[in-house]
């Protein structure tokens, strides 16, 4: 057993089609002791037996409902919940990642000891990221700094009660639901926080340039979307996110086509703004490859934002943008 846990505190896992994978992570979540609640979103790959069969709770999810990682959430935590009515505390987490011994007693401890916190995130490490230049960039995003934050990601400890008080997540985002669950939560006079302990190993297998182009599109409509819902004075929640992809990666291309028009081949030496900007980063961050990324990545975060602008116009919901 990796951790003593009490009754107080149970886990939610969710995935679909993880394999191995999600082995790993049931094994690193029932060793705790702890009530595990497995809920699978239309696997293909057996994962459902497996979880039975090593002794997690299972909850299908009825797939003739449009899917989010939102909506696998909260099936989960009701479905803790239900089998365990005196829990105070959900630790969620993905079936791609491992729970890292002594994780879940730190992060109750925490919460135990501070009230005021309905949240509690640690450092989640990238497994491989030697593997791509993409699951290494994954490392270095997962490393957010330690101290009270304004959101968590997809692995974190919650309080139930506010987490019920607020309504869970929004079922209908298809990502950035644990920013925008975070922002209410903090509205109701609730804190995040994130600890320096480390908490799960994740692993996103990002091995292609197309994965990280439709992860990165998927990431612009979030943005897109969660300024649209909490965009207003104070929270301002991803407005600067949306008008930096915007501007780089729309607003940029546009000029200088604007500017050709006009001058002909000299209006596209705008463009040069790309390479200068490349070179700018790179010096602040000692880090080639990743300035690179976070330059190109505005021209596919801009597609994503422009698709969430497109689905509104039309009065259409966007499915799932998947990288795996």
């Amino acid at each position: 057993m990796i951790n003593s846990a009490p009754a107080t505190q149970g886990l939610v896992v969710i995935g679909r089609n993880e394999g191995e994978r999600l082995r790993v992570c049931l094994q690193s979540a029932l060793s705790t002791g702890c009530t595990v609640v497995y809920v699978d979103s239309g696997s293909t790959d057996g994962s459902s037996a497996m979880a039975q069969d090593m002794g997690a709770a299972l909850v299908p999810l009825d797939m003739t409902v449009p899917f989010t990682a939102a909506r696998a959430r909260n099936a989960g935590w009701q479905e803790l919940v239900r089998r365990l009515p005196g829990a105070e505390y959900v630790q969620f987490i993905d079936g791609d990642c491992e729970l890292v011994d002594g994780w879940l007693a730190a992060a109750q401890a925490f919460l135990d000891e501070h009230r005021g916190y309905a949240v509690v995130a640690g450092r989640l490490r990238e497994r491989h990221p030697e593997r791509s230049v993409f699951n290494r960039l994954c490392d270095i995003e997962w490393n957010t700094p330690v101290g009270d934050a304004k959101a968590c990601g997809g692995i974190a400890m919650m309080r139930l009660a506010p987490l019920q008080a607020v309504g869970g997540f929004r079922e209908d985002l298809i990502a950035g639901e644990e920013p925008e669950l975070c922002v209410r939560l903090r509205a109701a006079g609730w804190k995040v926080r994130r600890l320096g302990a480390e908490m799960a190993l994740h692993d996103a297998a990002m091995l292609h340039w197309r994965q990280w182009w439709r992860r990165s599109v998927r990431g612009g409509y979030a943005f897109a979307q969660g300024a649209c819902l909490h965009g207003q004075a104070p929270e301002r929640h991803w407005v600067a996110e949306t008008r930096r992809a915007l501007l780089w990666g729309a607003g940029v291309p546009l000029a200088a086509l604007a500017g050709a028009a006009v001058l002909g081949p000299w209006g596209l030496a705008l463009l040069l703004v790309y390479p200068l900007q490349v070179l700018r980063l790179a010096r602040k961050l000692r880090d080639v490859p990743r300035a690179f990324f976070l330059v190109a990545g505005k021209w596919a975060e801009a597609w994503g934002a422009l698709q969430f602008y497109m689905g509104q116009l039309r009065g259409r919901r966007r499915g799932l943008i998947e990288y795996k």
